[in-house]
């Protein structure tokens, strides 16, 4: 039996399409039943027997901070992909961040340690990756984190998560871990999901920024990790990433795919620290949600760029070119529109 953590995520969602498509035993947990929706919606994308392949998993309503609920959950559980997390760059989402992304990871370690699991594959983030002070120098999964960087909430805790599984490993539990970049998938258009930026360039960008980023197809990610499980690699982790661009192409790709407008005004770094500054401001005096922080201002100027050697050599692995995925998102995306 497999369980997979986050079923109705993005991640979680293409991956459990590919494990019911090859009849696997399958579990899964979910926090909200309206959640469900997206994964039957997912499936419809790529299948016409999609509520059959849906009804092939078993669904267990728990979260993963709730260790009573998820003792059930990991019954006659031989392999764990963790896809669960909470993502936000808002400051004031740190306790909530810290309780998903690092105490439920450790709980997932340590039943999966109690229960006897073969394997876990954590999907952890380019954002738990270290940075070089010379833009140039590809990153890789050797670059050291740096504790006193002003790093983002989100990349602190997925680099304590990253320490829980670590940990894990040393109490003989046989781990791979996988660090994608933005991860390009359609049917999840709100949120902190990479689809709410097609949708935002949908409705319309004045601005681009030029900072650079490593991003990845979505099923690039589940072949890997299914790849990864397969294999006797173990102990390792692995970036995830198919190509560095700018925001600046990514948006205009995006745009193009899309047939909308291209952003055509660029969002100088003087501009970028007076609307964060503005956005805190408004937090304090009205308590407005966070909308970019210090460090997503940062980011949205500085060039990370990646190294996927050790994923392509380890396993041949072939990602998808970026090109086609933004197509076939944006597809997905307009297809959604039209209802």
């Amino acid at each position: 039996m497999i369980l997979v953590t986050g079923g109705t995520g993005l991640v979680g969602s293409h991956l459990l399409f590919n494990l019911v498509s090859t009849n696997i035993s399958v579990r899964a947990i979910y926090r909200r039943e309206k959640t469900l929706s997206r994964v039957r919606h997912v499936f419809s994308y790529f299948s016409e027997d999609a509520d059959l392949l849906f009804k092939k998993i078993e669904w267990i309503e728990a979260d993963i901070s709730d260790i009573p609920k998820l003792q059930n959950a990991f019954k006659g559980v031989t392999h764990v992909y963790h896809c669960a997390a909470f993502v936000s760059f808002e400051p004031d989402k740190e306790k909530i961040l810290r309780k998903i992304n690092i105490k439920g990871t450790a709980n997932i370690v340590n039943l999966s340690l109690t229960n006897g699991v073969e394997k876990l594959c954590y999907v952890s983030s380019i954002a738990a990756i270290g940075h070089h002070t010379n833009p140039e120098k590809l990153i890789d999964e050797q670059t050291s984190w740096n504790p006193e960087e002003d790093n983002s909430v989100y990349a602190i805790t997925k680099y304590g998560a990253e320490l829980e599984v670590w940990r894990g490993t040393q109490e003989g539990l046989d781990t791979v871990i996988v660090n994608p970049g933005v991860i390009l998938g359609a049917g999840y258009w709100n949120g902190g999901s990479s689809g709410n930026l097609f949708k935002q360039v949908y409705k319309g960008m004045r601005y681009y920024v030029t900072g650079v980023v490593g991003y990845v197809d979505v099923w690039d990610v589940v072949k890997a990790m299914q790849q990864l499980m397969d294999s006797t690699i173990k102990n390792e982790n692995f970036i995830l990433v198919s190509e560095n661009l700018s925001f600046k192409t990514f948006q205009q790709k995006v745009a193009i795919a899309l047939n909308v407008n291209t952003p055509q005004k660029e969002a100088k770094p003087w501009l970028l620290n007076i609307v964060w500054r503005l956005d805190w401001l408004n937090h304090k005096l009205f308590g407005k949600r966070r909308v970019l922080s210090k460090q997503s201002a940062k980011s949205a100027i500085s060039v990370t760029k990646y190294d996927n050697s050790k994923i392509s050599n380890t396993l041949n692995f072939e990602f998808k070119p970026i090109e086609n995925s933004i197509n076939e998102v944006s597809s997905l995306y307009l297809k959604d529109l039209k209802g």
